[in-house]
Parts: structure tokens; sequence; C-alpha cells
């Protein structure tokens, strides 16, 4: 069982980079120097430096390697319709590298405007339509007992570093990025609040600049089964690290910093594709379902605003209609707190 229906495309390489035109490497390099100048964060630089390489690597193999601020609507069209038709890209993989595109035209018409030779540059790859955005990824909505039968063959396996991965994703909604950045402090015990939460130290979550967003996050008590099979593994195997997720590099254990290739494995468990994100839609449709109140939610995932629940909470209204609604018409709800989940 593969992951969600993503088509990927191998297009660049150290040697296809080696071709683009010298102007436009320099042009890159500048614009990416200013991104960090302005405190984008080393993911989006890198994102932005991965977006602008297909680009300009396609313009080399199929635009005679013209210089970008010379390329015109219909040379950006036709870039457009070899990602769609030929690359098989979906609409949200175009808008991201064209959106990438758009950022670099904006540098140079407002920043660089003073230059021989961008003095009269003006952007054009807005006026390029994109095609319809439409959802082409299969979504997989987990239910708790499919989250509780990925974590019982994870342990029967003897997975243990990836049963606790699931584990943290699933009783607590972090980000993958977040997750990554736990340590096996957070969850002592001195750590619990409220007999059941586990309250780490501020971490980087999404959010602009090199800090991004600094919160706290909260892993109910869960989690402990499968952190102490983790922590008896690590200490008969000599790991030390303070990081929850490490891997062996040369002799050493050290931080993992990526997790992406566990995903085939947990989708055969499951037996339809798994996403880590998965997850954190799952906690939050549980919440949801155990009639939490929005706002001990939106605390509970630190987001800003109650909105995020309605994007995450995968249940149907219509299917709870039983809930509210019986022969005698409208059921009274009782409040509950997170402590009775």
């Amino acid at each position: 069982m593969k992951g969600r229906l993503t088509v990927y495309n191998k297009i660049t390489d150290e040697e296809k980079i080696k071709k683009i035109n010298p102007e436009n490497v320099q042009l890159v390099g500048d614009f990416l120097d200013y991104l960090a100048s302005i405190d984008r964060s080393p993911q989006t630089i890198e994102g932005y430096r991965n977006d602008l390489e297909i680009f300009f690597v396609w313009n080399e193999e199929a635009n005679a390697n013209k210089e970008f601020i010379k390329i015109t609507k219909r040379e950006f069209a036709r870039f457009q319709n070899h990602a769609l038709n030929e690359w098989k890209w979906s609409s949200s993989r175009i808008r991201r590298v064209k959106s990438a595109i758009s950022s670099l035209s904006n540098y140079i018409e407002n920043m660089l405007d003073e230059e021989k030779g961008y003095e009269d540059y003006r952007s054009v790859i807005r006026k390029i339509e994109s095609p319809a955005n439409e959802a082409v990824r299969e979504k997989t909505i987990l239910s708790p007992d499919e989250v509780q039968h990925l974590l019982d063959v994870l342990v029967e396996n003897k997975k243990y570093q990836k049963a606790v991965c699931v584990a943290i994703l699933a009783y607590s909604g972090m980000r993958r990025a977040e997750l990554l950045q736990m340590k096996m402090e957070y969850f002592e015990p001195d750590r619990l609040e409220f007999g059941c939460l586990y309250k780490t130290d501020k971490v980087r979550a999404k959010g602009r600049g090199v800090r991004g967003k600094q919160i706290n996050k909260y892993v109910m008590n869960k989690v402990d089964p499968y952190m102490d099979l983790w922590r008896k593994e690590r200490e008969e195997n000599g790991i030390d690290s303070e990081y929850v997720f490490v891997t062996n590099c040369n002799g050493e254990w050290v931080r993992r910093t990526n997790i992406n290739h566990w995903k085939e494995e947990l989708s055969d468990i499951i037996g339809k594709p798994f996403y880590f994100h998965a997850l954190r839609h799952a906690l939050c449709t549980e919440l949801c379902q155990k009639n939490i109140p929005a706002e001990v939610i939106r605390e509970f995932f630190q987001w800003q605003s109650v909105d995020m629940i309605t994007h995450y909470n995968d249940a149907s209204a219509a299917d709870d209609f039983g809930k509210y609604f019986n022969e005698d018409g409208i059921i009274e709800q009782t409040t509950k707190s997170i402590t009775d989940i």
C-alpha cells in the first residue's frame, strides 16, 4: 500500500543545475539572500530554491536557457503546460512553483528597479491563469480503533520508536516537524499537568522567521506504555541522546530529522494510505465527538482561532444527529473537560 496519490518526477540533479544560465543563478542567489535578510525560515528558503531550480532546469532544456527577465507570457504558459501534461503535476504544485516565480519577479520589480537592465521590468507570471484547483489526493480518515490497531501491530513487531511516533502524534495532534523536536525529558512525571497532560518546552511551530512560532505542546499520558518500551530499548542499546527520535550515524546515535520513509510500512499495517497529518485530524475529530469545548480544543492545539477546528474535524455534522435529537426532540448536552477523555 503506497501513500497518497502524488506524482513525483526527478527533474533536477547536480549536472542539470550546473547548466543553468549564470545570470539566472546569480539572480536566484541574490533573491534567496534577500529572503534570509528579512528573516524567512530556512525551510521556506529551501522550498523556494527547489522550486526555482525546477523552473530554471526546464528553461535551460526547453527554452534556450533564456535570461529570466526576458521570458515572455507565452513561455511561462508553455512551462505550465509542460508541468501539467508531461510531468502530470497537480494544480496545487503548479500554483506553488508559480508562486515562487512570482516572488522572484516581485523581488526584481521592487528591489532591482534602480539597476541597469531592470528599470522597466514588470512581472508577467500573474497574468497566466492557473489550472483549476482540484484535490487529487485521497483523504485518509483514521478512527480511534485504526489508530490503536496501528500501535498494537508496531508493539507486536517491536517497532517501539515508530510506536512512540504514532502515539505522540495521535495524543497531541502536533505536526511532524514539531514531533522531531521532542526530547525525552518532556515525558517525565514532573512535566505532567492536570495529572494527564505532558507539557513540553516551547518548540518551533509553523510560522515565519528562523524561530517560527514558538509554542508549548500538550501530549496525553496515553503515550506512557509506548514511551516505557522505547526507554527500555534505548537503555539496552546505550542510546543517550536527549531527543526522542534518533538514528545511528557512523556508530553514533543522533537526532532523527526525517521519518517520511516510515509511511509505507504504516500504510501497509492499516491497509490504506497513511500520512502523519491524518493523526492530527483524527485527534481533533475525537475531541469534537466527545463534546470538548471549542476553546479548549483551540488551546490544546495552540491554534490562533477556533476556525481551525472546522478544517481538522473530519466528522460530518449529519453523522452526529443521533446525539442531539431523538423521538422526544432535542437532547440537552453536558459540559466535559479534557480530563474526561
